[in-house]
């Protein structure tokens, strides 16, 4: 399901309590986007979204490989899990987005880009 991104205007009533009624109605430029839900996978996935005006953004499903920097070197490396999340619930789901702490090879991982909308995972060494 998409999300609206458009707020109430006046949040004020007219002095009786009642709510204002909507001014307008809904625009298609103020649809986003639907939330990706990137997991860990064996192999990358991607599908690729039309956006308004013909463009194509990919959008992250499934992610193996996170990019790593490591003492200003960038390094690919396997993705073994989630460890934790914002939300609790994604850090069990292996649900990935932007701030979590996975486990490497090399050790902890901090996401640090917007998976869904980048199509592909970077992050920092954690100490």
């Amino acid at each position: 399901m998409e999300e609206y991104h458009e707020g109430r205007k006046k949040k004020v009533s007219s002095g009786s309590g009642g709510r204002k009624g909507r001014y307008r109605d809904k625009k298609l430029a103020h649809i986003g986007g639907i939330f990706s839900a990137t997991k860990v996978g064996d192999e990358t996935r991607r599908d690729t979204l039309r956006k308004r005006g013909g463009t194509t953004r990919p959008k992250l499903k499934r992610a193996a490989y996170v990019n790593v920097v490591v003492e200003g070197k960038v390094q690919k490396t396997k993705i073994e899990g989630v460890i934790e999340s914002h939300n609790p619930h994604y850090a069990r789901q292996n649900i990935i987005t932007k701030g979590a702490v996975l486990s490497t090879p090399l050790g902890k991982v901090r996401v640090t880009n917007r998976v869904g909308q980048d199509g592909l995972v970077n992050g920092v060494l954690l100490n």
